[in-house]
Formats: structure tokens, C-alpha cells, sequence
């Protein structure tokens, strides 16, 4: 059985009980420790300096009706307690710092005492969950027998915001905040993902769906899941911890172990049991990242785990539990690998409630200044070294920056490093023009290096996926990634064709080099159209940037 916790403010004028006859009348604190069916564990007696005698009455009368009641004094000094600003933010304050523990109290806020401001306080601060509570509202008796005691009668109250549209505009300037806090304070310019920002703000605080997070590596998606946990937490939607994890790094029969968990003997070198990754994340928050690396067999076991909130540990013949809100991350597309067979359809449906798009950095150049000052602030809390642009420096690197030329093809990760280079070397902590010329230089010869290409194994994980690419020999890996990489410069199979046979097609009467091509690519189960798709971006040895 949970505690059963009460919030209150002393009642000045209604808690009034100097005279002898107070108990021939009505006072709510004292009314509320006498609720038939509503026992109270501990009640925290909120009241200022002033009030301390009333306050130490009310507990002792308290003590007598309800002995096993534990009464706390909370001391709150208002200089007007009609000041709307001043109340909220005293209680908000008092929230803030108090432990609730939700999972072991169940608490009550009593909106009876106190000021209509302080009422109208506790209605939002226990609405926007920053108290986890119910209101109680609490009423004199109507009709007394003689000899039956003045506790009156209580109503609790589930909210409903939708019936209070005009409070709820009251939240606008929280909802901002949190908006903020997911964006890591960064005043992102992109219209399209500030969007998409309010939108997930909204989610995360108002359900406990998973919530799905595609777009190329370096985007943001792990920064953007931490950042999602923390706001949970914050709001007290979950008590648990934060657990990340890699999919593409499970591999084998391990994979099963690391997520699930197994017992002692399971398998040989299992000497002790693991509870896995799911039990780890119990209360709180699973990402699983790269999502589409899991195999088929882990997928089917994380469907169950995800609706049923069960699974059974290797070798185990009993389930275990684990209560916890997922997150995906992903930059492949989910629909194309269930029509490949290779990602569950019910698996996806599931993930697919809440699906964002984190662009390309490329995609919101406007964000590149603002991204450029908070790297320098996280390389000042990382390093202790305070770094700054001179005028024309900034100029210089931001007109690159925002221009065609740069590719950020390892997005965030690519801002990151080029950041820390330049603030590394900046002489007395001023990147100055030369600084960022060197930058711009060896950017430039970077992406000119790579072409905006894959390697050979990035290529076949793509199209093929990290297992069937571990299982292909050699000689057929490289030839087929170099097949792979000309059919997309090409812009149809007839033109591929003639670039992948120009020699052995000189030799025929008659050549269908676009038939060649597909019967070649149909013995890896490929067709041209799926070749041609736009690739995935893949990890890069960058440091990671603001938003990964």
C-alpha cells in the first residue's frame, strides 16, 4: 500500500482555533486528518513565520484526533501572497526541491486554504505534473447530528485539460522551455524542424508510445533520445535510468543475452545470470539506436517486450518484467527493409505511431550559426579555454558554411570536429582569418576526398545489410560494390550496363546489357531501382556534434 501524502496551506482565517470552542467548528486542516476513508500517512502543513503559533495549534489538535498522522511544518515567507508571480513561483520552487516518490506516496494537494492565487498555483503546478498528485478539495458539513464531529466531506479531482482552455494558455511559456531544452538551448532558425521539435515536446510529455527517430548518422538522433529522457524525467514520466543501445554492434547468439538477459548455464560461459539491457531500463527510457540492424528473431522477442512489457531470458523458463518507454533511432528506411523481408511489418507498425525526420544539416543551413556557438560553449565546459571569432574570421567560415560548397556529409559530426580543430589551434584563444582559411582548406580536400561516396562495405550494408554482407566471399564483395557504385552514376540500366561491359559487348551481334546487368544483380536479390535509391549516410571517426 502506498503512503497516503497530503499538501496543504494553513488557513489564517479558517484553521483559526485559539478559542476553546474550535472544535465546535470547522477547520479544514484538522477536518482533513478526520476523512472517513481517507487516512492520512503524513501531511505537509505549509505556512509563514508569522503563522507559527496557529500552525503549532492545528498540529497538536491533529496529533489528537490523529496520532499516527506524521504533520511536517513547510516554512514559505510571501511578502503578498495575492501576487500571482511571487505565489507560483515560491510553490514551483517547493515542488521543485521536494523528493516525491510517486512510485511508493500517492499525494494529495489541497486546494481548500489559502488564497485564490495559491489555489489557482497548485491547479497548474499539479496539472503540468510538476507535482505528481490530485487535487482535493474539501467542504464543511452541511448537516451535523449532535455529538458527530465538524470533519466536513472531501472530493478528489482528476483533471481534464480540456475543459480549461484559458489555463491551459498559461502553460505556453513551459512549453517553450521544454522546446529549448530538447533543442539543448540552441536557437535553431529551420521553421520545418522547429516544427518538429514542438511536436515531439508535445508527444513525449503527453504519451508513452515509442517514439521513432530517422535521418542520416549525425543528424541528432542520440542526443535528441537523451535530451527526450531527460525532459521525462523532469516531468516525472519516468523514475528509471536512460539505457542506449548500439543494435548494429549485437551480433550472434549474444545478441539475445544482451538485450533479454539469460540465467546461470544457459549457454556455456554463461557462469552467472544477466538480467540484459530491457530489465536494466525498467522505469525508465530503452533507445534502442540503429533499429534496423537487430535480427529477425530479436525483433519478434522485442515486439512482445514492447506490448506485453515480458520476455523470457535465454534458458529461462520463467518471464521476467520490465516496465520502460522506447525510443528508435534509424537512418535506414524501415518501410523498404520490411518490404525486403528484412525488418517485421507488426515490429515497424508499432514503431511507426510517432516517426521523425531529423534533416540533414545541409538541409537547414540557417542552423549552422547557432550550432557554431554552442560547439564553442561546449568546447569552453570540455577544455576550460574561452574561444572566440574576430569579425572577419566568422564572416569568412560562416559564408562557407552556409554555402554550396560545404557537403557536411557527416553533418553535426563534420561541424564538431571542425570547431575543435579551429578552437585547438586558435593563438590566445582567437580564431582569427588565417585559422579559419586553413579550415575551410582542409574541409574541402576532405569532401573532395571522399566525393560524397561510400566505401565498398558501407555500399553493400545498405542494400544488403550487415549480415548477408559478412557472408559474401571476398572476390564477390569487391565485385560487386564497384557493379553496385556504377549503376548509381548512371541513370538507367541500359546506360550501367554499356559502362559495365564496353568491352565484352563489342564482341556480340546483339548485346542486352540492361538484362546482363539485372540477371547478375538478381543473384544478390537486388533490382536496379532499389540500387538507384539514395544511400544512407554511414558513421564517420568524427567527434560527434551538437545534436549526436
Amino acid at each position: 500500500m502506498k503512503r497516503r501524502v497530503a499538501i496543504s496551506i494553513l488557513g489564517t482565517t479558517l484553521d483559526v482555533g485559539r478559542r476553546e470552542d474550535r472544535w465546535t467548528r470547522w477547520r479544514p486542516n484538522v477536518g482533513l486528518c478526520q476523512q472517513a476513508g481517507l487516512f492520512i500517512d503524513r501531511l505537509e502543513l505549509i505556512h509563514d513565520n508569522h503563522s507559527d503559533w496557529l500552525a503549532k495549534t492545528v498540529i497538536r489538535d491533529i496529533e489528537t484526533i490523529s496520532p499516527a498522522t506524521e504533520v511536517r511544518q513547510r516554512i514559505i515567507n510571501l511578502r503578498d501572497p495575492w501576487d500571482f508571480s511571487e505565489v507560483y513561483t515560491s510553490l514551483r520552487d517547493f515542488a521543485r526541491d521536494y523528493s516525491f516518490d510517486p512510485e511508493a506516496e500517492d499525494y494529495l494537494v489541497n486546494i481548500t486554504t489559502g488564497t485564490h492565487v495559491a489555489q489557482i498555483c497548485w491547479f497548474l503546478l499539479t496539472e503540468a505534473r510538476i507535482i505528481p498528485g490530485r487535487l482535493l478539495q474539501l467542504s464543511p458539513p452541511r448537516e451535523r447530528e449532535p455529538g458527530q464531529d465538524f470533519a466536513g466531506t472531501h472530493r478528489i479531482i482528476d483533471l481534464d485539460l480540456s475543459r480549461y482552455d484559458e489555463i491551459a494558455k498559461r502553460f505556453a511559456s513551459e512549453q517553450a522551455d521544454a522546446a529549448s531544452f530538447l533543442k539543448s538551448g540552441i536557437s535553431t532558425r529551420n521553421p520545418a524542424f522547429n516544427r518538429m521539435i514542438d511536436e515531439i515536446e508535445r508527444v513525449v510529455i503527453r504519451s508513452t508510445a515509442p517514439v521513432l527517430l530517422t535521418g542520416p548518422t549525425g543528424a541528432g538522433k542520440s542526443q535528441l533520445a537523451k535530451r527526450i529522457y531527460e525532459l521525462k524525467k523532469a516531468e516525472r514520466k519516468v523514475s528509471g535510468p536512460f539505457v542506449e543501445v548500439n543494435c548494429a554492434t549485437l551480433r550472434g547468439d549474444h545478441a539475445m543475452s544482451a538485450l533479454f538477459g539469460h540465467v546461470k548455464g544457459a549457454f556455456t560461459g554463461a557462469a552467472g545470470e544477466r538480467p540484459g539491457l530491457l530489465k536494466s531500463a525498467d522505469k525508465g527510457v530503452l533507445f534502442l539506436d540503429e533499429i534496423g540492424e537487430l535480427g529477425l528473431d530479436e525483433q519478434a522477442m522485442c515486439l512482445r517486450a514492447i506490448e506485453e512489457k515480458r520476455f523470457l531470458p535465454v534458458g529461462a523458463d520463467r518471464e521476467v518484467s520490465a516496465d520502460f518507454q522506447l525510443l528508435a533511432g534509424t537512418n535506414r528506411d524501415l518501410g523498404d527493409a520490411v518490404r525486403r523481408g528484412r525488418f517485421r511489418e507488426d515490429l515497424f507498425a508499432r514503431l511507426n505511431l510517432w516517426t521523425f525526420q531529423l534533416p540533414a544539416l545541409r538541409e537547414r543551413r540557417e542552423d549552422i550559426e547557432p550550432n557554431l556557438d554552442f560547439e564553442l560553449r561546449r568546447f569552453l565546459e570540455r577544455e576550460g579555454q574561452n574561444v572566440t571569432f574576430n569579425k572577419e574570421a566568422r564572416s569568412r567560415y560562416l559564408t562557407f558554411a552556409t554555402g554550396a560548397e560545404a557537403l557536411w556529409s557527416a553533418n553535426f559530426r563534420d561541424l564538431s570536429a571542425s570547431v575543435t580543430r579551429m578552437a585547438t589551434l586558435a593563438p590566445q584563444g582567437r580564431i582569427t582569418v588565417e585559422v579559419a582559411d586553413d579550415e575551410i582548406r582542409r574541409l574541402k580536400a576532405a569532401w573532395r576526398g571522399s566525393s560524397g561516396r561510400q566505401s565498398s562495405d558501407d555500399i553493400l550494408i545498405d542494400l544488403l545489410g550487415e549480415d548477408a554482407t559478412a557472408r559474401l566471399d571476398r572476390f564477390d564483395a569487391v565485385q560487386l560494390a564497384a557493379v553496385l557504385r556504377t549503376c548509381r552514376e548512371h541513370a538507367s540500366a541500359s546506360a550501367a550496363g554499356r559502362a559495365l561491359f564496353a568491352n565484352s559487348r563489342l564482341e556480340k551481334k546483339s548485346s542486352n546489357d540492361a538484362d546482363r546487368l539485372a540477371k547478375y544483380l538478381a543473384r544478390f536479390e537486388l533490382k536496379f531501382e532499389d540500387v538507384r535509391k539514395p544511400h544512407r549516410d554511414y558513421p564517420s571517426a568524427s567527434p560527434p556534434g551538437a545534436l549526436d
